[in-house]
């Protein structure tokens, strides 16, 4: 079974994805400049260290011939007889331990601005990456939303910028960083003696060993923790989403259990990662400790049988708990760039997304905006030749209102979406005054248009933020105006704050119908010559309905309107009503028009839904019960 997107992990290293992200650091290359040469002084001042401790044992502590001192001891033996001879033993070891705190202060600082370099790095990489997805994320057809879940699209502006961010910083300091360390440390230790180093790197190959089982076995799992937890957030998105249902039909217990399963899972494949570890950090202690053994044995014979200083016995020592670290290190980032790598392929497929709807290099505009609609024999589908449109022809005059009418499916909505350009026809043409919809500047298309739906969206923020939706040119007297004119002013006054009333998510404290309300005030404030109200009045009580109404009258008032609406009280009026069938227009005309046809689909929609509100007669006898058949 193919795992979705959001689980698959592409391989630990792919040189194309490493360059194409490389391209994001060149704004701050600067930075990245200045910060490298800060990790190598800090890998190269922390093994100066070391050999300060070589120092002062072979200089100061227990001197040994002069022959035998080491490189570093007899550098640092010449610098004190240029200043005027070697001090004595205890002077000695101050000095040597004074310049080894003063050592360690400049690793402090070294490192505090390494840090400081790449971290802030990281986080102009991660700023730049989420706006450049975001800004995709807006310029993406509406077709590229039908096909792709919206959790899916928040993991790559979330997990996935931060797997990159992790990358640039913790990773990517850390191997470089490691490496320089292990360069250095192998270089010294050959310096001082390169028997003891060969000893010293006996045990590498099993080192390798163990590092290659781990990282094989960690890979695995890390990858299966990784489906684990999207199964998780999958099943909680849905069913938290869909609590309501949940509640309504008494599964509480049942998908209690269902998550138990998923989240076992989780749980499982967890302690199986745990055991990886377990016994990959014990293992890489004990070879540590076997390499240190196989030095104090080999390094302590040849300093009894004095070719070796003390010092350079436990510099020796010292350097190979050192050097075991690097390659530890490196093990544990192999799972941060198997990561970054998938987070890296992931975001770049979405950047690479075509942008089939785009404004033309030469767009045009109508001399004068009046809001004249015209479809020429469109033809459309959403996928394939399975035509959602058939030959759809049909011209709204500036001022009109015109009514689509027909079942589900029918093709209703795929008018206003192609109308607006959500979507391109694949035949014929879409006019807006005059100029095919595929010449206009998008910017100045979706101008004409204000838009209603059945469920208005509304945005975290206020009341004015919801009508203004960021239109500088919107005062507050003309968002007012728009308000009082839909008659949505008096309820808004009511809110505590008013205008500056908060809004939750999806306007959740509101009800429908002022959801409704608020909706046709922003179109008005907007100003369109174009409206169109999608199922506008499908889901509010009758009270509300003439209220939404009459707003809709006044909103209408030298605008052309396009309604789409399954009751067909709200579309008498009118001035020409198409009615479509399997996304063929099978009838045309006013109201009274299409009625008076005996045998017309529109009658037959019109006396159903008649028939439906009219409720049926009472009962002569409480024991005899009317059913109308269903």
């Amino acid at each position: 079974m193919s795992q979705p997107d959001d689980e698959v992990l592409g391989k630990a290293y792919d040189h194309r994805l490493a360059r194409r992200l490389l391209t994001y650091l060149k704004p701050y290359r600067g930075r990245v400049a200045l910060a490298i040469p800060l990790i190598a002084l800090t890998a190269g001042f922390e093994l100066l260290a070391l050999n300060l401790t070589m120092a002062a044992i072979d200089l100061f502590l227990l001197p040994p011939a002069p022959e035998r001192l080491g490189l570093f001891s007899r550098l640092l033996a010449a610098g004190f007889e240029a200043l005027g001879g070697r001090p004595a033993p205890m002077d000695g070891v101050a000095v040597i331990g004074s310049l080894y705190l003063g050592l360690m202060l400049v690793v402090f600082g070294l490192t505090y601005w390494q840090t400081l370099l790449l971290n802030g790095t990281g986080q102009f990489v991660m700023y730049d990456l989420r706006r450049e997805l975001f800004a995709k994320f807006q310029r993406l057809p509406l077709s590229y939303y039908d096909r792709t879940p919206i959790g899916r699209m928040t993991t790559r502006l979330t997990s996935d910028v931060d797997a990159l961010n992790e990358l640039f910083t913790s990773g990517f300091v850390t191997l470089l960083s490691d490496v320089v360390v292990l360069v250095g440390l192998l270089t010294f230790l050959f310096l001082v003696n390169w028997k003891l180093a060969l000893v010293s790197l006996v045990v590498v190959p099993l080192l390798t060993a163990i590092t290659a089982w781990f990282r094989h076995h960690a890979s695995r799992t890390y990858r299966e923790v990784r489906i684990r937890l999207a199964r998780i957030n999958a099943f909680l998105q849905e069913h938290l989403s869909g609590m309501a249902t949940v509640q309504l039909f008494n599964r509480e217990a049942r998908e209690e259990q269902a998550f138990e399963a998923i989240n076992d899972a989780h749980r499982r494949i967890n302690i199986e990662t745990i055991f990886y570890y377990a016994v990959f950090y014990p293992a890489i202690g004990f070879v540590s400790n076997l390499g240190v053994a196989l030095v104090i044995w080999y390094g302590g014979g040849q300093v009894l049988t004095g070719t070796l200083s003390l010092g350079a016995l436990f510099f020796f020592i010292q350097a190979m708990q050192r050097f075991y670290e690097p390659i530890q290190d490196i093990s544990e980032k192999y799972n941060i760039l198997q990561a970054a790598m998938a987070a890296a392929e992931r975001v770049f497929k979405v950047l690479d997304e075509p942008l089939v709807i785009t404004s033309p290099s030469a767009p045009k505009r109508p001399a004068v905006m009046r809001g004249e609609i015209e479809f020429r024999n469109v033809w459309f589908a959403y996928k394939g030749e399975n035509w959602v449109l058939r030959d759809v022809s049909f011209r709204v005059a500036p001022g009109q209102t015109v009514a689509l009418v027909g079942a589900t499916g029918a093709g209703k909505t795929s008018i206003t979406s192609l109308l607006m350009r959500f979507y391109d026809v694949q035949r014929g043409q879409i006019l807006v005054d005059g100029v095919d919809v595929r010449e206009f500047d998008l910017t100045e298309l979706r101008r004409y248009f204000g838009v209603v739906l059945q469920d208005p969206t509304l945005f975290a923020g206020t009341i004015a933020d919801n009508l203004r939706l960021g239109a500088k040119d919107i005062s507050e007297d003309r968002l007012i105006a728009a308000a009082q004119e839909v008659q949505a002013d008096a309820f808004i006054r009511r809110l505590p704050g008013g205008y500056q009333a908060e809004v939750k998510e999806r306007g959740a404290t509101l009800s429908v119908g002022q959801k409704q309300l608020l909706a046709l005030a922003r179109a008005l404030a907007f100003d369109p010559r174009i409206l169109i109200l999608d199922e506008a009045t499908a889901s509010i009580d009758s009270e509300t309905e003439a209220l939404i109404q009459s707003a809709i009258e006044r909103l209408l008032v030298g605008r052309t309107c396009v309604v789409i609406a399954h009751r067909l009280s709200t579309v008498r009026r009118a001035d020409n009503i198409i009615v479509l069938h399997r996304g063929e227009i099978r009838e045309m005309g006013t109201h009274q028009e299409l009625v008076a046809r005996a045998d017309g689909i529109y009658r037959r929609l019109y006396e159903l839904q008649y028939r439906e509100a009219t409720p049926p007669p009472r009962a002569a006898s409480a024991a005899t019960v009317v059913r109308s058949p269903v």
